[in-house]
C-alpha cells in the first residue's frame, strides 16, 4: 500500500552574508522500501542515522529533495503541491516521540483530538464529540477527561492522547517515531501493547522508528537497518534477529540486553564514531568502523545482495553468495 523509491532528503548548509550554500547534510540518501497492509516495518539504527527524517519525509512533513512516494494508486506524493496533498494527509498520520512538546498546552484534550475531524470535515456538532469520546475509550482514556489540558496528564497518558489524535481521521498508515523512548519502562509496555491492539482492531500499517531492538523484536514484522542515511540490511524480523548478515546489524544486536544471567553474549565494539553526514566516507559508509572490511569496501558502495527470502544486505561480503 506504500511504495518508496530512492528517497533523498538533503539539508543545505548556508554561510556568509548572502547565505550561500556551501554543502549539504545528507540525512536520507536514497532509501527504497514497500509497506504492506497491516504490517509493521521497523527502522532501526544509531541516533543520527536518519530514521526520523526518513519517516517525516515519507509522510511529507519534510518535502524530499528527490525520490518517489506512492500511496496505493496515488501519483508521486513527493512532487504534488501542498494543496493537492490534502486528501492523502488523512491516510498517513504520525505519533511524535515527545508526548510533552507535541501537544498544544493551550488546547483541551477534546479539542486536540477533534481538530483533525474539523479540518477534514469528517464530523461536526454532537457527532464530532461522540467520535472523540469513542477514540478516547479506544486508547484507554476516560472521555470525562475531554475538558482537561495536557499538563494535567502523566507522560503515558499524554502519549495516549497523541495516539488518539493520530487515529481521529481513520488513517491507514501511522508513523510511530520512537513513541515510547520518553516513557518509563512499565508505561512503555502498556503503550506497545496498545499499538499492537489498535493495529489489529483498525487494520493499521506502522512504520515504527526505534533504537530499542527488544521493542522492535516484539512489535515488528520486517526490519530495515539504517546507517548514515542508507539502508544496509532489510528483511523479515526473524531473519534479521536470528541470522543478521551486515557487520553493523550484528553489532547492534550484540548490544541488546539478554534477560538470562547464565547466557553470555559476545559484545561487538565498533571502532571510532559515526562519520559526518555532511561528508560521508567513500565506498561503503560503514567501512571505517567495520571489523570485516577489505579492498573494495573503501572504493565503491555495495548494491543490495539477496541472502535469503525477502532478505537483502548491502555488503561486499555477500557478492558471490
Amino acid at each position: 500500500m506504500l511504495r518508496v523509491k530512492e528517497l533523498v532528503k538533503y539539508f543545505p548548509i548556508r554561510r556568509g552574508l548572502f547565505s550561500s550554500v556551501i554543502g549539504y547534510v545528507k540525512a536520507v540518501d536514497g532509501i527504497s522500501f514497500e509497506l504492506r497492509r497491516g504490517e509493521t516495518l521497523a527502522l532501526v539504527g544509531e541516533s543520527g542515522c536518519g530514521k526520523t527524517t526518513a519517516g517525516r519525509t515519507v509522510i511529507q512533513l519534510l518535502r524530499p529533495t528527490s525520490g518517489e512516494v506512492y500511496l496505493d494508486s496515488s501519483p508521486n506524493l513527493a512532487r504534488l503541491p501542498a494543496r493537492k496533498l490534502f486528501p492523502y494527509r488523512r491516510k498517513m498520520q504520525i505519533i511524535f516521540q515527545d508526548p510533552f512538546s507535541s501537544l498544544n498546552p493551550r488546547m483541551t484534550v477534546g479539542n486536540i483530538i477533534a481538530e483533525a475531524l474539523t479540518i477534514h470535515k469528517l464530523a461536526k456538532g454532537s457527532e464530532k464529540w461522540d467520535r472523540v469520546a469513542e477514540i478516547m475509550k479506544a486508547v484507554g482514556l476516560d472521555p470525562s477527561y475531554m475538558r482537561q489540558f495536557p499538563h494535567e496528564f502523566s507522560g503515558g497518558q499524554r502519549q495516549r492522547i497523541g495516539i488518539a489524535r493520530a487515529l481521529a481521521v481513520e488513517p491507514e498508515i501511522i508513523i510511530a517515531d520512537e513513541p515510547v523512548s520518553a516513557l518509563d519502562v512499565s508505561i512503555q509496555a502498556q503503550i506497545i501493547n496498545l499499538l499492537k491492539e489498535l493495529q489489529h482492531r483498525f487494520s493499521l500499517s506502522y512504520i515504527f522508528i526505534s533504537h530499542d531492538l527488544s521493542v522492535v523484536g516484539y512489535l515488528s514484522h520486517r526490519v530495515a537497518v539504517m546507517y548514515l542515511g542508507r539502508f544496509v540490511e532489510i528483511g523479515e524480523k526473524t531473519a534479521i534477529f536470528k541470522e543478521p548478515k551486515h557487520p553493523y546489524t550484528k553489532a547492534l544486536l550484540s548490544a541488546v540486553p539478554v534477560p538470562d544471567p547464565k547466557r553470555k553474549i559476545k559484545r561487538i565494539i565498533l571502532e571510532g564514531d559515526v562519520p559526518s553526514p555532511i561528508n560521508p566516507p567513500s565506498g561503503c559508509h560503514f567501512h571505517p568502523r567495520c571489523p570485516a572490511r577489505f579492498e573494495p569496501c573503501d572504493k565503491e558502495y555495495p548494491p543490495f545482495f539477496n541472502v535469503g527470502p525477502n532478505h537483502k544486505v548491502a555488503c561486499w561480503l555477500y557478492k558471490n553468495e
